[in-house]
Parts: structure tokens; sequence; C-alpha cells
């Protein structure tokens, strides 16, 4: 019976997002593109009825699976795999440094509507410098939204709406690239949205040496806090002295009518090292 034939059997919840990945190309380019050995541990977040899992099982060593369904954990039971553990838990409520002793990689087929809140639990926010789940992890391999994808890997020279915050946070801790686009009907039932396969490689330190990552995380939310507004207005609105402002401005030869759009994150990072300096000149 094919991926299809199965999938149909299963009564999908809409409001735990769930589409199953029923095109076995894309399912094996996942093995490929985790680089599954022998000797690897991998947590799988929301395998579903488990057509990734009964391939992560023939590669690893261990295969962790993460499921909210209780309906879909007792279809992965059926796989009775030695090598698999299933925990029937929310992943954001999960302590994902305590599941296992040594480094583990994560594979993932998340629902869309979560992917900032469980990429912050997997690799932690901007000024989390001692993060326990980022310590554990050493890649990530996640399927997203085509839409979400872009945002994940964009700069300051890709269209506005997709650089931004979550294109902060997913950065700053991992070198991420797309691997390969896939379409909707891959999956069933069909998203109305063609999705993308994302790697994440975790840095072991920042992508910055900052001398307050706190500070820098305030620097880039006010920046992108207001689309329409150019820089100098969102830190004004985000509580930043004007007089600082300009001061930070004046020292990077930034223009004050730029939008924060269009700094890299090296160049918020200096902007954040710079309006620190600013306040401790002007307290």
């Amino acid at each position: 019976m094919n991926y299809y034939e199965r999938a149909k059997f299963f009564r999908t919840k809409k409001r735990l997002g769930q589409n199953f990945l029923i095109d076995g190309e894309v399912i094996q380019d996942i093995i490929d593109y985790a680089n599954i050995s022998p000797e690897d541990t991998v947590l799988e977040i929301g395998p579903g009825v488990g057509f990734v899992t009964e391939q992560l099982i023939k590669y690893a060593k261990k295969v962790i699976a993460v499921e909210l369904d209780e309906e879909a954990v007792k279809e992965l039971q059926k796989l009775n795999a030695p090598n698999l553990e299933i925990i029937h838990r929310d992943i954001l409520k999960t302590d994902l440094s305590t599941l296992t002793d040594g480094e583990f990689k994560v594979v993932a087929n998340i629902p869309y509507y979560i992917t900032s809140p469980i990429i912050a639990h997997l690799l932690g926010e901007i000024d989390d410098l001692a993060n326990k789940n980022r310590a554990k992890i050493s890649d990530i391999l996640l399927m997203v939204q085509e839409e979400v994808a872009n945002r994940m890997v964009a700069n300051e020279n890709s269209p506005a709406k997709q650089y931004g915050l979550l294109t902060m946070l997913s950065q700053f801790w991992a070198d991420v690239e797309i691997v390969r686009l896939v379409g909707r009907k891959s999956f069933f039932p069909a998203p109305k949205v063609n999705s993308a396969i994302v790697k994440l490689v975790v840095r072991k330190q920042p992508r910055l040496n900052l001398t307050d990552y706190s500070h820098f995380k305030r620097t880039v939310k006010a920046g992108f806090a207001q689309r329409r507004k150019n820089l100098k207005n969102c830190l004004l609105n985000g509580g930043f002295l004007r007089e600082n402002i300009m001061d930070a401005f004046k020292k990077l030869h930034i223009d004050e009518n730029i939008r924060g759009e269009k700094l890299s994150i090296e160049s918020f990072g200096q902007l954040s090292e710079a309006l620190l300096e600013a306040e401790k000149c002007n307290p």
C-alpha cells in the first residue's frame, strides 16, 4: 500500500496542522540531507503516522519521536522498533536536553503556524547564551512553508517582507540554507501553499561577538517593530533616546531615513554597540 492510501485511513486534525508527507522521493531526500549515520540519535518532531519515522529507524542508532496526537502515537507504536522511543508530549513543553546523553540531530515536519516558537525552542533566543536545548543539537532539518523558508534565509538584500525577526532568530545561532522545494501535492491532505526543506547547522558560538546580547535583542526588535517607519523612528518608539540614536548613526555613517530591513545582522550588531556606548556617555 502506498503512502497516499495509508494516509487516507487516518483522520487528520486541522487544529494540529496535520499534513502528512506522502512523497517517497522527498522522504528519501530528507534521510539524505540529514546525513544520518548508524551512530546518530535523531529527534523527530511531529512524526504523525510515521512515514518518515519508518525510514529514520533504518539508518539511525536511535530515533526519539515526540508527537502530540494520541491517535498518531498509536500508529507509531505499530512500528515496534527497538531503536524507537515515542514520547506523547507537546514539543514546546519538552526539555530536549534531558532526552539523551549525547548530541542529536533534529528532523521535523512541523505545523506551519508554530514554526517560530519551535525554532526558538530548539535554538534559544538571541540573548540566550547558555540554552540547554541548543547545546545538544548538531543540526536541524525542517520542513516548513516556502514563504517561511525564504524568511529564514533572507538578508538585507532580500525583499523587505522576508527579512526580519525570524531571519535573526534562525541565523544568529545557525548556518541556514534551503536544500529543496516541495510541492503541495507531496502531502495529504494537500496544503494551500508550497513547502521547503531547510537545513540549520547549529553554531557553537553566536554569529556576533557583542558586549550585551540583551541590548542587541532590544535593538533588533525595535528596528523591525514598525515596517513602514524608518529605523530612527522605530528606535525612538522602542524607548531609545534621540540623542543616543543620532550619536550612533553619526558614528556608523547611517542615513537617518534608512529602514531596519536594509541593515545586515552585522550592522545591527554595530548599531547596538554604538547605542550602548552612547548611553554610557549620556546617562
